[in-house]
C-alpha cells in the first residue's frame, strides 16, 4: 500500500497570490525583484489597492501607516499576513530560499513586531510612487 505524499509547495496546481501595496516604491521593486526569482512561476501578484483584493476583503490592508503584504496560497485559499507573508514567498520561491522558513522558530510577536516598524517606516525610507511604472511583459502576465 503506498502512501501519497503531497507537499503544497511541489504541486504543480498550487499557486500563491502576492497582494502587496501598490503605491509603495519598495513593494513594487520586491515584485520585479520576485518575478526574477520565481523561475518555476509559482507567483501571481495584485495591487492590494486593486479589483481582486477588494473582492476577496484585503484592501484595507495597504493601510500607510503599516499596511501589510498579502499572500494567498491557491486553491485552498490560505492567507498569510505580516512576516508570515515573508515565510510563505519564501516556501513559494522553493530551492535555497526555503533557509529562511528558520525565522518561524522566532516567536510570531517578535517576527510580526518588526514587520510593522519596517511597514510603517516603508514611505520614509523608499518613496511612494505616484504613478505606476510600465512593466515588463513577464510582470504584465503575471498580474491579476
Amino acid at each position: 500500500m503506498a502512501f501519497p505524499l503531497r507537499v503544497a509547495c511541489y504541486d504543480r496546481r498550487v499557486r500563491w497570490i502576492v497582494f502587496f501595496d501598490g503605491d509603495c516604491a519598495f513593494c513594487s521593486r520586491s515584485v520585479r525583484w520576485l518575478v526574477l526569482l520565481d523561475w518555476r512561476r509559482n507567483l501571481r501578484f495584485s495591487p492590494l489597492q486593486g479589483e481582486l483584493a477588494r473582492a476577496k476583503g484585503l484592501g484595507h490592508l495597504a493601510d500607510p501607516a503599516g499596511g501589510s503584504m498579502v499572500v494567498v496560497r491557491e486553491p485552498e485559499g490560505a492567507t498569510f499576513t505580516l512576516s508570515d507573508g515573508w515565510l510563505e514567498v519564501a516556501r513559494a520561491l522553493g530551492g535555497p530560499w526555503r533557509m529562511f522558513e528558520i525565522f518561524r522558530l522566532v516567536p510570531r510577536f517578535i517576527r510580526d513586531a518588526a514587520y510593522r516598524v519596517f511597514a510603517r517606516n516603508r514611505y520614509r525610507w523608499f518613496g511612494k510612487t505616484n504613478a505606476c511604472g510600465m512593466p515588463d511583459e513577464e510582470i504584465t502576465r503575471r498580474l491579476m
